[in-house]
């Protein structure tokens, strides 16, 4: 069974699995909550709560969001099942958003983080001051090339 947690700011669409969860349940209450999600937000955020043991067969037919994962800035998941756990780390790479797994002992963080603001994967927390320092890092070292140039074309270190 999926169910809706609420409380949550509106960019962030937050699900609860317990139980048996099928595709259906995946059709009439997470896919609708996404798409209200998505057009009133350039990006949204996914919480996922699984609690249920359902069978590594079924996930195949279960589409829990994850087709939307170019417009989810993070995403996180809680949950004790290992083979969620192992499988969403060892696939994190293929995941535009940042992502995280959160043991349920620690759900309460994981709904923290989630709510937190964003950071890029060098831990800064917005892109802007890596792109800044990105564009100082090759000016500079344009500049030092421009050292070892002489007029002529030959470097300092030939002569």
């Amino acid at each position: 069974m999926l169910e809706l947690i609420e409380g949550l700011p509106g960019n962030i669409v937050g699900i609860a699995v317990s139980g048996r969860l099928t595709k259906q349940d995946c059709n009439d209450i997470l896919a609708p909550a996404i798409a209200k999600s998505l057009r009133r937000h350039d990006k949204i955020r996914l919480y996922y709560e699984l609690n249920s043991r359902f069978p590594g067969a079924a996930w195949d037919d279960i589409e829990l969001g994850l087709e939307q994962a170019s417009r989810c800035e993070r995403v996180a998941i809680v949950t004790d099942i290992g083979w969620v756990r192992l499988t969403v780390k060892a696939l994190r790479f293929l995941i535009p958003s940042e992502i995280r797994v959160f043991p349920s002992f620690q759900a309460d963080e994981g709904r923290c983080w989630i709510r937190s603001r964003a950071e890029t994967r060098t831990g800064v927390e917005t892109a802007a001051p890596v792109r800044a320092r990105r564009a100082r890092t090759v000016r500079a070292r344009h500049a030092s090339r421009r050292d070892w140039i002489s007029p002529g074309g030959v470097t300092a270190v030939n002569r």
